[in-house]
């Protein structure tokens, strides 16, 4: 038993070195979320001038923290540690229900501050933004989490997720160093496609790595990709409809 369990460690000690690629992906997720959010958010706050509700800070806590999670979770996995992967797991599924839930609880936060500035059908038009990108980051993870015995599926997944996330923290590098200083108030739903196309650059990286390794791109980044830059796109035309301002205008009215 004993040379049984040997002999895996050090196979998955031997084929870690492939593995080693999601884990720099990770980092570099990480790394586009802190500095993404750095001008705007951790810069003010360690000079404690951002202030906020709890709401906005407990979203961002929780985001961060999927970063740093999602790290943690692809270095286990690089280096063999797959039990403590698997016993992690359980911590994910209630970390990305928080985030689902606190990621609604911030869209419906940012249409009352609009409303308060006296911006409306902009905030609701805008809402459409975050709503679609924390569904489709909730609709990801439970695919990854349904094919955990699918690795090459679960892993690229898991990958997919996270990058979807990240066009808010580019975003905020377009706000800081090329929009014109405006009125407070939500941006224009149609600037939001552009950090979510710089965002999918790192899904490029996936496919031409994928390519060079296994001859072909896996349909879960073809697919995916595909997916999320549709619902980006998508989200301009949707927020200008009726419907949507109806839905998205009773939620406001609950809220208030």
């Amino acid at each position: 038993m004993t040379t049984l369990i040997d002999d895996r460690r050090v196979r998955a000690r031997d084929a870690s070195p492939a593995r080693y690629f999601y884990f720099h992906m990770a980092l570099a997720c990480a790394a586009t979320a802190f500095l993404g959010f750095a001008p705007t958010y951790w810069v003010p706050l360690a000079h404690r001038t951002f202030s906020a509700s709890p709401v906005i800070h407990f979203h961002g806590l929780l985001f961060f923290t999927w970063s740093l999670y999602f790290v943690l979770q692809t270095w286990l996995a690089a280096s063999g540690r797959v039990v403590n992967h698997r016993s992690l797991g359980i911590a994910g599924v209630s970390l990305a229900t928080a985030m689902t839930i606190f990621g609604f609880l911030a869209s419906v936060h940012v249409m009352q501050h609009s409303a308060a500035l006296g911006q409306k059908d902009a905030g609701i038009a805008f809402s459409i933004v975050p709503m679609s990108g924390i569904a489709f980051f909730a609709v990801v993870f439970v695919l990854a989490i349904m094919n955990t015995r699918r690795p090459e599926v679960h892993k690229r997944l898991m990958l997919l997720a996270a990058v979807s996330i990240l066009d808010a923290a580019i975003a905020r590098w377009f706000l800081t160093f090329l929009a014109p200083p405006g009125p407070p108030g939500p941006p224009p739903v149609p600037v939001t496609i552009a950090p979510a196309v710089v965002a999918s650059l790192l899904l490029v990286v996936a496919m031409v790595r994928d390519w060079r390794t296994e001859g072909r791109v896996h349909p879960v980044y073809i697919t995916g990709t595909l997916a999320l830059l549709a619902v980006k796109v998508l989200n301009w035309p949707v927020s200008e409809t009726a419907a949507w301002h109806s839905f998205a205008g009773g939620i406001l009215a609950l809220a208030q």
